[in-house]
């Protein structure tokens, strides 16, 4: 077995939710739950199909994202694991009906951050181990960390405290 680490994309300004799923139905599902879920999103999902053609599944309504979607699913290699890129909304606004998927079984993490996903490959393919989301911790917030929390939950993000 084979363990790497793959640096997905994450185009400027986008969030990134990335999980696996069992069937070819994922693409089609999880378009309607970004439509549905938040007006005006743009986005782009990609899914590495594990049987048959084995085939990188893709759709979305912004060209650029779904290309990075795809790169992503290549990158990975790894059967059953998908990636939704989106912009104009936050994995907040999706997450909760994205678990409802019938054909999700799990997300291994949803961020902005820089992202490395955790691959072992064997003879047989690939699977996703886990994620590195984001930097280690440098210390705790103070007083002034957590007025600056408030307000990008307030201010910037639109939440009310």
């Amino acid at each position: 077995m084979e363990i790497q680490t793959v640096r997905l994309t994450i185009p400027e300004g986008a969030n990134i939710i990335v999980g696996q799923s069992h069937f070819i139905k994922t693409v089609e599902d999880l378009y309607e739950i970004m439509v549905t879920s938040v007006p005006g999103v743009k986005f782009g999902i990609a899914f590495n199909e594990a049987s048959g053609p084995c085939l990188i599944r893709s759709d979305g309504n912004d060209e650029a994202l779904v290309a990075a979607a795809i790169g992503n699913c290549r990158s990975l290699a790894a059967g059953h694991v998908f990636n939704l890129l989106m912009l104009d909304a936050y994995p907040i606004n999706v997450l909760d009906r994205i678990k409802q998927c019938q054909e999700v079984c799990r997300i291994f993490c949803a961020t902005a951050n820089p992202l490395e996903v955790v691959v072992a490959a064997t003879e047989q393919g690939a699977g996703v181990l886990g994620v590195i989301d984001g930097e280690s911790p440098r210390g705790v917030e103070n007083e002034t960390d957590k007025q600056d929390r408030a307000r990008l939950l307030t201010d910037i993000i639109g939440y009310k405290r």
